[in-house]
């Protein structure tokens, strides 16, 4: 199986500027970004990212207020936050030997850091790389990280798997299965997602009045870390 899923990879692989790169910190920032975020939306933002601050000494001498303003409309604010308290980290004593150490770095993102940076043995596993593990009933090894990312984004669909064009469908024990809708992302428009969002963007403009803001969403903001209140301002974090 996996010889057939390299081989179909060698053709069809996505072309994704962070697979251009061994460095771990643009791999990680890359990562961060791709939490809950799609590819076409992060591609713009990450080569914007790179270009004002290409290692995590730039980042980390930057401000969180600017970290967090150069995030918005990429949703998840609390990450910009999180890859600046990470980048803060490395500049002032490297990478840990466990990179699940540095701030909103999980298990997820520490292993595909070590994959692709590192390049230690270790299967990132990631939604796409779980579906197609369960449905071919294998476990794959590292060096097909990105092959089963890609067949599971654009072949081993969630709902309805494209089994007639997957290089794994003569040996795979679920070709043509169909699966159930998936629980869909609640609707941001009307959300306290959005509350959150439009009173950090006001923030982000300038620092305004407590007053002048949603209450509950300051509050969740501030609790997050993402603002800051002094005798009354609000303001983005130094």
């Amino acid at each position: 199986m996996e010889a057939a899923l390299l081989a179909w990879h060698a053709e069809k692989a996505r072309d994704l500027p962070w697979r251009r790169t061994r460095d771990p910190y643009a791999i990680l920032v890359s990562e961060v970004m791709l939490q809950q975020t799609q590819v076409e939306r992060v591609i713009p933002r990450y080569r914007a990212w790179l270009e004002r601050w290409p290692t995590a000494r730039a980042l980390a001498e930057a401000s969180a207020a600017d970290a967090i303003r150069a995030w918005q409309g990429l949703g998840y604010n609390r990450r910009a936050l999180n890859l600046h308290r990470a980048a803060r980290r490395i500049a002032a004593s490297g990478w840990p030997a466990d990179l699940t150490d540095l701030p909103g770095v999980g298990r997820y993102t520490a292993d595909a850091v070590s994959c692709f940076a590192f390049g230690e043995p270790v299967l990132p596993v990631d939604t796409n790389v779980r579906r197609v593990q369960e449905r071919a009933g294998k476990v794959f090894a590292a060096t097909c990280a990105q092959a089963l990312m890609d067949l599971g984004a654009t072949v081993c669909l969630a709902r309805i798997p494209r089994c007639d064009i997957c290089p794994l469908a003569t040996r795979c024990p679920s070709r043509g299965r169909r699966y159930e809708p998936l629980r869909k992302q609640s609707r941001f428009e009307g959300s306290f997602r959005q509350r959150r969002a439009r009173a950090l963007r006001l923030v982000a403009d300038h620092p305004r009045q407590v007053e002048e803001l949603d209450a509950e969403a300051f509050e969740s903001l501030r609790a997050d870390g993402l603002v800051i209140a002094r005798a009354g301002v609000v303001a983005l974090p130094e």
